[in-house]
């Protein structure tokens, strides 16, 4: 087990930083965009806005389980990239369909992979409930106080 963690802490760290770095960049474009609409944004926007978002932080969500791939394989534990991206997934959105498996030596990385990827989702969940409440309280201002009723 301490080897594992060994091998794995650094992966660990690289993902929960490149999920930082998307999270922060994202807020920041969000909240800098946000700074410059004046008055009501249409719905377009609004969409625009958090498909963005969400794309952003699949993609990071994606670039992470090819980081655990690329370690799979540097581990020897795969022979393509594409057999080993496709486990990591499964380890990484916490699937566990269980049909491809790695050695008994290395079997602890899934686990520990499955920890890192419900948490990095975790995030971008969190950065998405955020964007969406933005999203609901800006239309909510943006209603006359009359017309509430009427929204």
């Amino acid at each position: 087990m301490p080897l594992h963690l060994l091998v794995a802490a650094p992966v660990m760290l690289l993902c929960l930083v490149l999920q930082g770095l998307v999270i922060a960049v994202c807020l920041r474009r969000y909240a800098r965009f946000r700074s410059t609409q004046d008055g009501r944004r249409s719905l377009w926007t609004d969409v625009l806005l958090l498909a963005g978002v969400m794309l952003l932080t699949l993609l990071c969500n994606v670039a992470q389980m090819a980081i655990w791939a690329l370690l799979f394989l540097a581990l020897g534990e795969f022979q393509t990239f594409y057999t080993a991206l496709y486990h990591s997934g499964v380890n990484f959105s916490t699937l566990g369909y269980g049909d491809i498996v790695m050695s008994e030596r290395w079997r602890l990385l899934g686990p520990l992979e499955a920890a890192n990827g419900i948490l990095m989702f975790g995030m971008s969940a969190s950065v998405m409930t955020a964007a969406v409440l933005d999203v609901i309280n800006s239309s909510r201002s943006a209603v006359p106080a009359g017309d509430i009723g009427n929204a």
